[in-house]
């Protein structure tokens, strides 16, 4: 199993280390790394004796979130630092006995449902080949592809022609949101180029529902029948696009390889007009989407992404090193969720996990 991660962070180091003075400007510590360090000493000190990393509720699906948190900013289960120290504990702590079922499913054991079964799967395709010894390792491959077996089994699931190729709360849900779909197209994407049994097929499906998701009538040629750029809906047939799904589509869209489509375009160029708000619902959920869909884009979408995410974070982290959304599901979330979900944000500084390169 290939370690993709520790690779480009080596990869990293290497042209750190061979860098001319001209080029170590590029690498002074700013602000963004100076706020990803306190949010990562904040994940750490929330790490409970069990290993799990979470303040209030979804202990599995917290901890996943906070390992890819960590790992997005170079912290590896193993490295021989607090943080990486953490980041095995947790990782230990999510392939435990008992917290996937018979089913392969996540989402039962800490109440998470698909959300937290996609957000785990996602967790463990990125560290596939990452454990600290070989039996961990195919204890990683195991508990991997059992989940993707489930988000396959789901997918076909008997559903309305609009639903299909989609997710939603349970595995056997009759219908579909983007919101949850998401994070099952983006562990079946990862799993796939880790090697895992993932069927063409069911990506292609998925990108389907995506389309049906676009707030623009598509014409029979697939393309968009409207003058202003348009967005991605929570549910499918709906016209008016919202910040949040349209950042979780256009970044969906080109995990998928769907770099050229007309749908990519219309959605950077909406997104270009409405930045993200601290007070959005969603606002960290959506502000993660934002930052890794307009990298993946690249250009000025991917510049102005940079300094709409500075200015709207940056500000609002607290004293302790973490963030809180300012209201609604967030804030019940908790501490550790909106932190997780600002460092991977942040991260795209530093390009290190494989599902959100280029």
């Amino acid at each position: 199993m290939c370690c993709r991660s520790s690779l480009a962070l080596l990869a990293l180091l290497f042209a750190i280390a061979t860098q001319s003075p001209a080029e170590e400007s590029r690498f002074e510590r700013d602000e963004i790394d100076r706020a990803v360090d306190k949010a990562v000493l904040f994940l750490v000190g929330k790490q409970r004796a069990d290993g799990a990393i979470v303040d209030r509720s979804h202990d599995t699906t917290m901890t996943s979130l906070a390992i890819m948190a960590l790992a997005s900013v170079g912290h590896l289960p193993g490295d021989p630092t607090p943080a990486g120290e953490a980041a095995a504990k947790g990782l230990a702590y999510v392939l435990a006995d008992g917290r996937q079922d018979d089913e392969g499913y996540y989402g039962r054991h800490d109440g998470s449902r698909m959300y937290g079964h996609g957000i785990t799967t996602l967790m463990l395709t990125e560290m596939l080949g990452m454990g600290t010894d070989p039996a961990q390792d195919q204890l990683i491959h195991d508990r991997c592809q059992a989940a993707i077996d489930l988000i396959l089994k789901s997918q076909r699931h008997q559903k309305s022609q609009e639903n299909q190729g989609g997710w939603r709360y349970t595995p056997t849900s009759n219908d579909a949101d983007l919101s949850v779909s998401v994070w099952q197209l983006m562990a079946l994407r990862s799993a796939k180029n880790d090697g895992l049994k993932v069927p063409g097929s069911a990506i292609d499906d998925a990108v389907e529902y995506l389309k049906r998701s676009y707030t623009a009538k598509l014409d029979r040629n697939g393309l968009p029948d409207a003058e202003k750029p348009a967005g991605f809906s929570y549910t499918p047939g709906q016209r008016h696009a919202s910040f949040t799904m349209t950042a979780a589509g256009l970044l969906a869209m080109q995990v998928c390889g769907q770099y050229d489509s007309p749908l990519v375009a219309g959605a950077s160029e909406w997104l270009m007009q409405h930045p993200p708000k601290h007070n959005d619902r969603f606002f960290h959920y959506g502000t993660y989407y934002y930052a890794q869909g307009m990298y993946q884009r690249g250009g000025e979408h991917a510049k102005e992404a940079e300094q709409q995410v500075a200015k709207v974070l940056l500000p609002r982290q607290q004293g302790d090193g973490s963030w809180l959304a300012e209201g609604g599901d967030e804030k019940r979330i908790g501490h550790v969720y909106s932190t997780s979900l600002a460092m991977l944000t942040l991260s795209v500084k530093y390009h290190y996990l494989p599902i959100y390169q280029k």
